[in-house]
């Protein structure tokens, strides 16, 4: 599993020209699954996310975390974060979870982040979306399970 982590001012997901999801201040969080992923995997991305501190405290100190900030979450499905270009000039999307395991795995993303009490905002799983943001810092982090989960 990967998400890859933006600080925002703003950002918002449309689909077909009308916003679907969207957010002020907070992370929006690029989601790629792969096969071999599971509940224990998202467990761990999600606690380790919600306890990243990235957020500027009053010494201008990267030290808050998303809840210290109320900050909120835009979550977005991105199957091409699985992309193998090892081969030739187009991409391979053989490594991404298939649709309904990855959906289903994603819906488990959003439950959860819910649960903490977020404002939680979503694209739309499988659109062809249109992702606007205001990259704040610019901060982008990226989680990989496979270097995260041991």
């Amino acid at each position: 599993m990967k998400f890859v982590i933006q600080r925002v001012s703003s950002a918002s997901v449309n689909v077909e020209n009308k916003t679907v999801g969207s957010i002020d201040l907070g992370f929006i969080v690029l989601i790629g699954i792969t096969h071999t992923d599971n509940r224990e995997i998202a467990d761990v991305l999600i606690k380790k996310l919600l306890s990243l501190r990235v957020f500027t405290d009053e010494q201008d100190k990267m030290n808050l975390s998303l809840k210290d900030v109320n900050g909120s979450l835009l979550l977005v499905s991105q199957f091409t974060l699985y992309a193998d270009c090892t081969h030739g000039n187009r991409p391979s999307f053989t490594n991404a979870a298939k649709p309904d395991y990855a959906n289903e795995l994603y819906e488990y993303i959003i439950n959860k982040c819910k649960a903490e009490g977020l404002n939680v905002q979503t694209g739309i799983f499988g659109a062809k979306m249109d992702v606007s943001l205001v990259n704040d810092g610019p901060v982008t982090i990226v989680f990989d399970s496979n270097e995260l989960v041991k």
